[in-house]
């Protein structure tokens, strides 16, 4: 089954969705009850609602947006447990090339280990979806990368490779848009706590991603070069184990870039979606937009970074538009020697811009959510420019050392003791060692530990998860 266009021999399959899409009234009902599903919910809703229209087995989705979990599947488990990001963005890149735009792809390919019936929906690049969300409500990149368009990817496992009929797959396209672009909308209001957790786990992931990938990179490269040796005698297992080598060293560097395009946007491309958004907001007014992307276009800024500059840009264009009434507004993004992305928004207006603007919907509280700053500076009269810095990094993490590690076995016996309450001579008895030892000990775990007195050291050994025994804190003077 070579894909979407040109299907025969659906008159039935015709019958059977028109049953339940054919009226619009019954096709706006429902795509609103996936968009009134809570963002977890909204992946096994779709799937129950496209039941009718496409009947399937299975639903999986490549977010081009999740920095940590791009990969979200529901349906039989011995299917979504085997399906990988990979091979989903495989799909992505087929559609692409196989199908125009804005049209599925239906035909059988590798999926959880076996060849499957599949239909694949990718978002139309450039076109329905405004932005590049999916329904799991992050943000992220809209260009590049191995996934296509915007980034989102669903796919629908069959049971069967009977054609879906051309009418139910343009309805799938249009609610798959629809689904992409009101996520996108929803993720605007994503909360800060959200915001500084999803970048503290995609660096964390970053991390992990690259000395799995360097490891692994080194290790089959060393494979390598044995196999390919004149001097092996089995020339057919030598190629035949090199080609295997090859092709698990060329998916760990797809792996990698598909990790990139996860969680990074060209500074380019997230600037020019940034002036995409700003026009609709100036067509019907005589303001002059003046754009002024960052001069290093080719580097990449992490998505959270990205989006929470375009929102707040978004946000001080509005409130400029609302109470400064400027002729001209100028904004631009620039990298500071700091490793941070600053965003400024300067118009020529009255100059009355409250310090804490931003702070209507959130803005403020996102930007202080990823370690940035927001200044504003209104000169009456002369205008108002808004700046925003976003650190393009995180600072490594403090890692907290345990206060108990420079004790020594005995010391930390004595204090188990301390903290359940014991006085030295019921401890001296418990540990079979003189009173005048016990003192001794005290004495130094309360100088290693830098607390003053024994309630403070067992308070402290408490925190570290002492005592072992089960009686409770009463601690002698």
């Amino acid at each position: 089954m070579d894909g979407a266009d040109g299907v025969n021999g659906t008159s039935g399959a015709d019958e059977r969705w028109q049953e339940s899409w054919g009226r619009p009234e019954d096709a706006l009902a429902r795509a609103l009850e996936v968009l009134r599903a809570p963002r977890p919910d909204i992946l096994p809703r779709l799937s129950r609602t496209l039941g009718t229209l496409v009947p399937h087995v299975a639903v999986a989705q490549l977010s081009g947006v999740c920095t940590f979990s791009p990969t979200h599947a529901h349906g039989l488990p011995e299917l979504t447990e085997g399906i990988s990001s990979l091979e989903l963005s495989r799909l992505a890149e087929r559609t692409t090339a196989t199908t125009s735009a804005g049209r599925p792809w239906q035909g059988e390919a590798e999926l959880a280990g076996r060849t499957r019936p599949v239909v694949v929906v990718t978002a139309t690049p450039g076109g329905g979806a405004p932005g590049g969300s999916a329904p799991d409500g992050d943000t992220g990149p809209t260009t590049g990368g191995p996934t296509t368009g915007n980034g989102a990817v669903l796919v629908l496992v069959r049971a069967d490779t009977a054609p879906v009929a051309p009418g139910a797959l343009a309805v799938l396209q249009q609610l798959w848009e629809l689904v992409i672009a009101h996520s996108d909308h929803r993720s605007t209001d994503a909360g800060p706590k959200n915001a500084a957790a999803s970048r503290v786990s995609a660096n964390a992931r970053a991390r992990a991603i690259a000395e799995f990938t360097g490891t692994h990179s080194a290790a089959l490269s060393a494979i390598l070069a044995p196999l390919r040796s004149a001097d092996l005698d089995d020339a057919t297992a030598r190629r035949s184990a090199t080609e295997l080598a090859v092709t698990a060293l060329l998916d760990l560097r797809r792996g990698a870039d598909l990790d990139r395009a996860l969680s990074e946007e060209p500074a380019d491309a997230a600037f020019a979606r940034l002036a995409r958004e700003l026009r609709p907001l100036l067509r019907h007014t005589r303001v002059r937009l003046d754009a002024a992307p960052p001069a290093e276009a080719a580097r990449s800024v992490p998505a959270d970074a990205a989006h929470t500059a375009r929102d707040a840009v978004r946000a001080a264009v509005l409130l400029m538009l609302e109470q400064e009434k400027p002729s001209r507004l100028h904004v631009s993004w620039q990298f500071t020697p700091d490793d941070a992305l600053r965003a400024v928004v300067r118009g020529d207006g009255l100059g009355v811009l409250a310090v804490d603007a931003l702070a209507v919907h959130r803005t403020a509280d996102r930007i202080a959510a990823l370690g940035g700053r927001c200044t504003v500076e209104a000169v009456p009269s002369w205008g108002t420019t808004v700046t925003v810095d976003l650190p393009l990094t995180l600072p490594e993490p403090v890692l907290v050392s345990d206060p108990l590690a420079g004790l020594q076995p005995r010391e930390s016996e004595v204090l188990d003791q301390l903290a359940q309450g014991r006085r030295n001579r019921d401890i001296a008895a418990a540990l079979h060692i003189s009173e005048s030892t016990v003192k001794f000990h005290v004495a130094n775990i309360l100088a290693k530990l830098g607390v003053a007195s024994r309630g403070e050291a067992a308070a402290l050994a408490h925190r570290a998860g002492l005592p072992n025994g089960t009686v409770g804190l009463h601690v002698a003077s």
